[in-house]
């Protein structure tokens, strides 16, 4: 089984984004020593407690910093941004780290709608067109514009001797089936979806069509996680997860809180009922439960690769909770 990590860049409570972002690269650096097959770090826009709204900024920086693990955006939000301009970023991204990018795209907004209004003009226009985008991605990313296209003399240059690999990122049958239409990686975010992710797998496999160097489906899941040496740690340590959470969907601005907080903090019903939904999309406990949960859900969703997201107010809890669980894994990491 491949182990990978998604970033979210998180800001502690009393801490800045400046402290957050360089913790990130830090992040990338421990988990090629780990053995974590890649690295991705997602985008957001304005959004309290997570710092990144650049993953590609980012990326050079990281990729300067490591040397063989895979890094990529987790994910480049499409609906913002013109496919020619992405894929000449990420090319050249491919051209400074050779065989090590990996262009992940979605289609959320990644932040509020006042941002999503500064960042681009209808946006549910370009939510509409998203395949239409996606697709010319592809084909700038690949070089393969059929000859009676507008851009078929167009290159994204720097033009790179190995492409990014591009995924699809999504929690909804659309999104797997636009991956397999387009033989494209597909990865589902089951830590952010309210769906059984179980039969979008299966019919992007189905309907899989292969197209460009992916000659077969390739998936991965994403899952929300916090290991500890001991179960109660684990929990103790994701109560400011849960907090934060809350001061989301209140519309409280701030970093993650720190356990004292969390712990000395009442919940009302209205708020555990809020809690309620995503209470079992997060994995908390010390490693032997951890490693049992991401085995039980790779045989569920019949993947070989889980990418694992980590909250924690402080960076070594959540330094520690990847060590954890990269040690536990042991072998079974490839």
């Amino acid at each position: 089984m491949k182990l990978s990590i998604l970033d979210q860049s998180p800001i502690s409570s009393g801490s800045s984004a400046g402290t957050a972002l360089r913790e990130s690269a830090r992040l990338a650096r421990a988990a090629e020593k780990m053995g974590y097959h890649r690295y991705w770090i997602a985008e957001h826009h304005d959004m309290p407690g997570l710092a990144c709204p650049a993953p590609e900024i980012m990326l050079s920086y990281i990729g300067a910093e490591t040397e063989k693990i895979r890094i990529g955006a987790g994910a480049v939000l499409l609906p913002h941004y013109k496919p020619y301009k992405v894929a000449e970023t990420f090319h050249m991204l491919s051209v400074l780290f050779p065989g090590r990018i990996d262009l992940g795209i979605g289609r959320a907004p990644g932040g509020s709608a006042e941002a999503t209004m500064a960042l681009s003009d209808n946006f549910l226009e370009n939510v509409r067109t998203m395949p239409h985008k996606f697709k010319e991605l592809l084909h700038f990313i690949h070089g393969d514009f059929p000859e009676e296209n507008f851009y078929s003399s167009l290159k994204a240059a720097p033009v790179p001797a190995v492409p990014p690999e591009v995924w699809l990122l999504g929690t909804s049958i659309k999104s797997g089936r636009l991956a397999a239409q387009t033989g494209t990686a597909y990865a589902f975010g089951e830590f952010m979806s309210d769906k059984d992710g179980v039969d979008m797998l299966k019919e992007y496999k189905t309907r899989f069509q292969p197209k460009y160097e992916l000659k077969q489906p390739k998936s991965l899941l994403t899952v929300s996680a916090v290991c500890a040496d001991s179960t109660e740690k684990a929990k103790e340590l994701a109560g400011s997860l849960r907090l934060w959470r809350i001061q989301q969907l209140k519309g409280i601005t701030g970093g993650i809180p720190s356990v004292e907080e969390a712990k000395s903090y009442t919940y009302s019903r209205e708020e555990r009922e809020m809690l309620q939904s995503s209470e079992g999309k997060l994995i908390a406990g010390n490693p032997a439960e951890v490693k049992r949960k991401l085995i039980g859900m790779a045989g569920k969703y019949g993947v070989n690769e889980i990418m694992i997201v980590t909250i924690t107010h402080s960076y070594e809890d959540r330094l520690r909770s990847y060590e954890l669980i990269a040690n536990e894994m042991g072998e079974m990491m490839t």
